[in-house]
């Protein structure tokens, strides 16, 4: 039976700007940085030469953060990653209270976002005891999509 969610993993290009970013702008705390090497991970990874930096950040709660930055081989960015309908894993969502207190933090730091915080309309989504869920979309420095989202029982219009 599977218990939970482990961690997420993030292959960087620059791994101390994402670390950076991650930290200063998103609370998280580095709890481990390691480099790996060897016929473990090259089994695991089913890559050849394998070197590679690997940090650990994390929540008081919830899965880490596992960024990777691979030394060899190096990493590629295909087209069309860091757009929101491309198939495969495409965001990471983060439980928040008071989103637009963390917006408007984020974008004094100069944090671009897609657009604004947008309520999910209850005709389209309904959630238990009458939830009410706000999101919005946003970049890390390395385009992976991120997105913050706050979940409560207060009417927020739309």
């Amino acid at each position: 039976m599977i218990q939970q969610i482990d961690h997420i993993n993030i292959v960087v290009r620059d791994l101390n700007a994402m670390i950076d970013f991650y930290e200063k702008n998103l609370g998280f705390r580095l709890s481990k940085q390691v480099e790996i090497s060897g016929d473990w991970i090259e089994d695991v990874v089913h890559l050849k030469d394998v070197k590679a930096k690997v940090v650990y950040l994390e929540l008081p709660e919830g899965p880490r953060i596992e960024l990777i930055h691979y030394l060899a081989p190096e990493g590629m960015f295909p087209d069309g990653l860091n757009i929101p309908n491309t198939y495969g894993l495409r965001h990471i969502a983060f439980r928040v209270t008071n989103i637009d207190m963390w917006v408007e933090q984020l974008q004094n730091k100069g944090v671009v976002f897609f657009g604004n915080i947008q309520a999910v309309p209850g005709s389209q989504v309904k959630y238990a005891g009458g939830v009410k869920k706000r999101l919005i979309y946003f970049y890390d420095p390395e385009g992976n999509i991120l997105e913050l989202c706050e979940y409560s029982k207060k009417s927020t219009g739309a």
